[in-house]
């Protein structure tokens, strides 16, 4: 959803970060309730390998805009109630891609995305009121379950 544009255009100059948390993608997947309409009328819906690239395109992008930052790259968080919901699929597609671009030396991968869920899997409006966007609960679950993992890469 624009991010490389928004990096090659001047949002990210002049930062000079030693770490960089990157959760980006689920956009990509589709819209519920609201479909984009791109310039030819068609809805904007990627399959997990497009995402995957566009992720890949971002950290190529922060890795030349900031050599010596470390990136903290997270799965895309889970969508959609139960494990068989469409959306949840293809993001499980696209982290399984993603989670391979990560090197140990300067990108790192993190999934946190079972933090959000019940032990059968579901996804319940109490910690995502529409399933895809976290709640303050939702947050707060985010930052503790980076906490360690971010504190570990300033060091």
């Amino acid at each position: 959803e624009h991010v490389l544009w928004r990096l090659e255009n001047g949002n990210f100059d002049g930062l000079k970060p030693k770490e960089i948390v990157i959760m980006i993608g689920t956009n990509n997947t589709g819209h519920v309730g609201r479909p984009q309409k791109e310039n030819n009328g068609e809805v904007y819906q990627c399959t997990a390998q497009q995402t995957a690239e566009g992720v890949k395109a971002i950290i190529a992008k922060l890795q030349a805009k900031c050599p010596g930052a470390k990136i903290l790259l997270l799965a895309i968080f889970p969508r959609g109630a139960t494990p068989e919901d469409a959306f949840r699929k293809q993001t499980e597609e696209t982290n399984a891609i993603i989670k391979t671009y990560a090197d140990d030396k300067k990108v790192f991968f993190l999934d946190i995305g079972s933090k959000f869920l019940t032990a059968d899997g579901t996804l319940t409006k109490e910690i995502m009121p529409d399933l895809l966007h976290p709640n303050e609960k939702g947050y707060e679950i985010w930052a503790e379950a980076i906490q360690d993992k971010v504190k570990e890469l300033l060091k």
